[in-house]
């Protein structure tokens, strides 16, 4: 596994979606994984190019662990897989919606989403 993320050019995605993304200054995209067919908002991680390239020609998402500095497939040590349906570009090409079948919880903390446990009041 490598250790630090990808750069543009080093990877083998498709130079047509390369170009079009608007990585942050550390190489990186906001991927935002979406219930396909509920539309429940599961989880934010992290892609690099090579990321992106796994999950389009895997089928299975693959991350980029800010603290853990490595790539990571969703579901390969917990059996909480995403098996991916679609993956979208934003208007700005700066963040991605990815949308799967999630087996299992999307939370590291064993939750079904990121979004359960700290529901903020509204005024």
């Amino acid at each position: 596994m490598s250790t630090t993320p990808a750069t543009p050019g080093t990877t083998a995605l498709a130079s047509e979606i390369a170009a079009r993304l608007k990585r942050t200054e550390d190489g990186l995209l906001p991927a935002i994984a979406q219930q396909y067919d509920t539309g429940e908002v599961l989880m934010l991680g992290w892609m690099d190019d090579e990321a992106l390239h796994r999950t389009l020609t895997t089928g299975r998402c693959t991350y980029w662990s800010r603290s853990r500095r490595e790539y990571w497939v969703k579901g390969d040590t917990s059996g909480h897989v995403q098996a991916v349906k679609s993956v979208a570009l934003d208007c700005d090409g700066d963040t991605l919606l990815v949308k799967v079948d999630q087996t299992g919880a999307a939370c590291h903390t064993g939750d079904r989403t990121c979004f359960d446990a700290d529901v903020l009041p509204l005024a």
